[in-house]
């Protein structure tokens, strides 16, 4: 199939047909799930509020350009630490965040769903590593994830699909400055192909060219994003995919359930019939819908718990030539701060080499450098010589960090989300404690004029799945308590962070939820 042949739904149904599900959002969360759905001969319908893009014509190879991949509405951040919302956790268009994702897949280890068993803090999943781990193995098979045949961290598992990428200058700076200090690397799991790859149901994929363009968009399909992997697979499966459509409301009957789904297409309001909804918009959409509509929130916990990645970076200029543009942005791997000894915090985080184009590392050394004018210029003039790594750390739950509607309006006249965030010293001692190994790293790779970058990366949390209806929104399969035919797949319902990114485990649960909810269906316990 090809990106123009993806572009055309294999058909269409109409408003009054109740189809048996309309997916909301076509990212990590909804592409595997609607695939699933619609492979086991179900009616789907997906909703997305972006553009369907064709790789090949619209991925340019210019940062700027790729700006229309970042999900552009505005988002209101309060708090002591108020979270940059855009290019690094949302994404708008068919695929969803995906689309500039730099496919760095690490599993989530098994401690990692029981933080507070471990640590007496924050919140344990109702479900282990046993329950998503025959999924991580599915999905790093459909996406092709290139990777080490032996991975040091994490429990026995076979061997990625695909060998390693090239690791790009700074993850060869990083491997020499953390093997001085007895630190153990690996090249990273990445669902970018390091050979051409045959996918059953779609052909063969080429291998990556290492453009470094993976953050705007990869134009040859080497990224394993959802708009050239489940996505395909859904609409051979009979998918309706409706693109620039921004759900806005639900139909709800006498009996609780919802039976349609209000949507914007085109500056006019819209309604889909349905008999189930998967609801897969992302840690800040989802809960904004729920809340717009009063819906699915008797825990109150809608909006709540929200979390964010620690993502403390730290750069450094080096003698020899980096080429930071080259390569996977992200090419090698240590989990050795998976849970550091007598560290001082819960959780813990992994470390990444860091790939960056001139756009963003300029805009990055302007804001927090304080450099403008013929200062930024003269830093500029060594870009090909910087080099950065970072941390990628757990956040605990707080009650004080939460989202909701605010009285400023969007363009579609609906109340913008407003999130509040802070700190808490879980986090900062988990930074400090970050920021010195780092700097010591750098220093053993031979780095000079260290600088450091305190950010935060992917979102989580805002409707958290549980055992306990009022302290949850959702249960272990993603079905919503309060109605029963809502289910929930996408970062919401992390209860706790993860000290991993999150990508490859919100489409493990996806396809979880999905063989849930058919298996529900295949006991006649679905109307």
């Amino acid at each position: 199939m090809t990106y123009s042949q993806a572009e055309t739904p294999a058909r269409r149904y109409e408003p009054a047909d109740a189809v048996d599900a309309v997916v909301i959002g076509t990212g990590a969360g909804g592409a595997p799930l609607m695939a699933r759905l619609a492979s086991a001969g179900l009616s789907v319908v997906a909703l997305e509020a972006g553009k369907w893009w064709v790789p090949e014509r619209d991925f340019v190879t210019d940062e700027r350009g790729q700006s229309k991949l970042f999900w552009n509405d505005e988002r209101l951040s309060d708090g002591n630490d108020p979270v940059h919302f855009g290019r690094n956790n949302s994404g708008t268009g068919v695929g969803g965040s995906t689309l500039h994702y730099t496919a760095y897949v690490p599993r989530a280890q098994p401690d990692d769903f029981m933080l507070r068993a471990e640590f007496g803090v924050g919140s344990d999943w109702p479900i282990g590593y046993a329950d998503i781990e025959p999924y991580y193995d599915e999905v790093e098979r459909m996406l092709g994830v290139s990777g080490p045949s032996t991975y040091p961290w994490g429990p026995p598992r076979a061997p990625y699909p695909l060998a390693p990428l090239p690791m790009n200058g700074a993850a060869q700076l990083m491997q020499r400055g953390c093997a001085s200090l007895g630190i153990r690397t690996s090249p990273a799991p990445n669902a970018a192909l390091s050979g051409s790859y045959f996918q059953e149901g779609i052909g063969w994929r080429p291998a990556c060219a290492n453009r470094g363009f993976c953050q705007a968009g990869c134009s040859v399909g080497a990224k394993g994003s959802m708009d050239v992997t489940y996505i395909p697979l859904a609409v051979a499966a009979g998918a309706e995919i409706r693109p620039e459509s921004f759900a806005t409301g639900f139909e709800v009957g006498r009996s609780g359930r919802i039976t349609g789904v209000v949507y914007m297409h085109g500056g006019q309001e819209r309604r889909q019939r349905c008999r189930s909804v998967f609801l897969c918009a992302g840690a800040v959409e989802t809960p904004r819908l729920l809340l717009l509509n009063g819906l699915a929130n008797s825990s109150g916990q809608v909006g709540r718990n929200f979390m964010t990645h620690m993502g403390l970076q730290v750069w450094g200029e080096f003698e020899e030539d980096v080429r930071p543009y080259k390569g996977i942005p992200g090419a090698l791997i240590s989990e050795d701060m998976h849970r550091p000894r007598d560290a001082g915090f819960a959780g813990g985080y992994l470390l990444q080499s860091i790939g960056i184009m001139p756009v963003t590392y300029a805009s990055q050394v302007a804001r927090v450098c304080g450099l403008w004018g013929e200062a930024l210029l003269s830093h500029m003039r060594r870009y090909n010589r910087m080099a950065g790594i970072n941390i990628l750390g757990e956040c605990l739950p707080y009650d004080g960090n939460y989202l909701e509607l605010a009285s400023e309006r969007d363009g579609r006249g609906l109340p913008k989300p407003r999130i509040h965030f802070t700190m808490g010293e879980n986090e900062r001692r988990l930074c400090a404690h970050g920021n010195a190994l780092l700097n010591e790293i750098w220093a053993a790779a031979g780095a000079r004029d260290i600088w450091q970058y305190q950010r935060t990366a992917h979102v989580a949390g805002t409707c958290r799945m549980g055992t306990d209806p009022a302290q949850a929104v959702v249960d272990a399969d993603g079905l919503a308590f309060d109605v029963p035919n809502l289910y929930i797949s996408d970062n919401s319902t992390f209860p706790s962070a993860l000290s991993a990114n999150p990508a490859l485990t919100i489409m493990a649960l996806a396809l979880r939820t999905a063989d849930r909810f058919l298996e529900r269906l295949r006991r006649q316990e679905i109307r």
